[in-house]
């Protein structure tokens, strides 16, 4: 009888944690996975990027299954190309919010994610992407960020650190919307309640999986609920303190194959 795998669900954020720098899967990473998997073990997407943002990268790693993206907004199907699940962020409330950000700190610069499978993200004059290559719409004005349904608002700062624009902002908004940093020029808001962790747990419960057999991979502080949900969570390298303040191991670094090195551990040497 083949010894039981040690988790069953492999969590893993993509930016900074499975990816490396130029938006790549390096082809260890890429075994290690296929090694997991083949033990029986489940890889699971869980991201900040949007659904349509996602899509590409789930068609190059294979997967047909599940992925938890927009912080936990959506769920989405790669294998059926739909949503199984999403919620939107008021679009009243988003603007209330940030008048209430802008009353503290002064002006930032927004963007928004659109919902649905072809959502796209809309950008203000001043916003630029802290990932180029990711596509986005340049809109004329703010008002125009609010044409459609969204799932977030993505914040930047002109002279603010991402950390003191997130403090701020969970101080200016309460319960209007929740609060993350989810990486480098990437402050955002999303519905109250909605984080990584509720969408994790919603796909778990679809995949008939539980924290106790998960293992989260991640980077930043938006990965601190995905981390207490799950029974094990590993930072990289390159993580920011806050994470790395409460992850149980912290591995090697995005580029330096972090999530290959535990999982070659956790389900097999590597070749």
């Amino acid at each position: 009888m083949a010894a039981p795998i040690a988790y069953s669900l492999i969590a893993t954020d993509l930016d900074g944690t499975l990816l490396r720098g130029d938006d790549t899967l390096s082809d260890r990473s890429r075994a290690a996975l296929a090694m997991a998997i083949a033990r029986g073990a489940r890889h699971l997407v869980v991201t900040g990027r949007p659904a349509p943002r996602v899509r590409p990268l789930l068609d190059e790693l294979g997967s047909q299954g599940l992925a938890v993206c927009g912080q936990g907004a959506q769920l989405y199907d790669a294998g059926a190309e739909r949503m199984v699940w999403s919620v939107t962020l008021d679009r009243e409330l988003a603007e209330t919010a940030l008048g209430k950000i802008e009353a503290e700190v002064g002006d930032v610069y927004a963007a928004v994610d659109q919902d649905g499978v072809d959502g796209l993200t809309l950008i203000e004059p001043g916003y630029e992407m802290p990932h180029p290559t990711l596509p986005a719409v340049r809109v004329l004005r703010r008002d125009d960020l609010w044409t459609e349904p969204i799932s977030k608002v993505l914040l930047r700062h002109p002279l603010l650190s991402d950390d003191e624009l997130a403090s701020a902002a969970r101080g200016a908004v309460g319960s209007l919307a929740t609060v993350t940093m989810s990486g480098p020029g990437t402050v955002e808001l999303q519905p109250c309640g909605v984080t990584k962790a509720t969408g994790l747990a919603l796909a778990a419960e679809h995949l008939g999986l539980t924290p106790a057999t998960t293992i989260a991979f991640g980077d930043m502080p938006n990965d601190i609920p995905m981390f207490d949900w799950a029974a094990h969570g590993v930072a990289m390298a390159n993580a920011h303190p806050e994470l790395r303040a409460v992850a149980d191991e912290v591995t090697l670094s995005n580029e330096e194959d972090g999530i290959a090195v535990v999982l070659e551990r956790l389900f097999g040497s590597r070749p």
